[in-house]
């Protein structure tokens, strides 16, 4: 009942640019805006910086592992055309070079042209350079096919690479 009496304001066309604390303005706040928008301008550098950096990184890396697989495809093909001498063969290679050594020439070249060219050129290579030639020298007086297999084997010979052992001075007395 007090209050009926009482009637709403009118309302005022003030808009809100006319309040004093729209109004008001603080150096210090426009100072902390500049340097937030510096900020903010040097993280967005910062930040396409790191991106470049990153993409020249995953370059760089597809480039290196480009390069390992070609080094790794590069190793096999290696493995692959050299004859290589496992250390636990080298005893029986010296054994298998005695016997064949031992034999004639004919006999010698006859049992080596059934034999792998892998086998051949180990034992070969463990023998001494007379006994050796003498057998090739048979193997291709035998045909034309013997005299290529005798020319391929003796390119191999160059190709072996022994046992990391010190096996090439004990195996010198064939």
């Amino acid at each position: 009942a007090q209050f009926a009496g009482a009637r709403a304001a009118a309302p005022t066309d003030r808009s809100a640019d006319d309040d004093p604390s729209w109004r008001f303005r603080n150096p210090e706040f426009n100072q902390w805006v500049s340097q937030i928008k510096e900020e903010k301008d040097a993280l967005a550098l910062r930040e396409q910086q790191l991106n470049e950096l990153q993409n020249r990184l995953n370059a760089e890396r597809q480039d290196i592992l480009t390069v390992t697989q070609t080094v790794a495809q590069l190793q096999a093909d290696f493995d692959r055309s050299i004859v290589r001498f496992k250390a636990q063969e080298v005893e029986n290679v010296r054994h298998q070079a005695k016997l064949i050594a031992a034999m004639s020439p004919a006999g010698a070249t006859a049992m080596i042209a059934e034999m792998a060219d892998d086998d051949v050129v180990r034992i070969l290579f463990t023998m001494k350079t007379d006994v050796a030639s003498a057998i090739l020298d048979t193997l291709s007086t035998r045909g034309k096919a013997d005299a290529k297999r005798a020319a391929t084997i003796t390119l191999r010979l160059h190709q072996v690479l022994p046992a990391t052992t010190n096996t090439t001075a004990s195996t010198a007395a064939f």
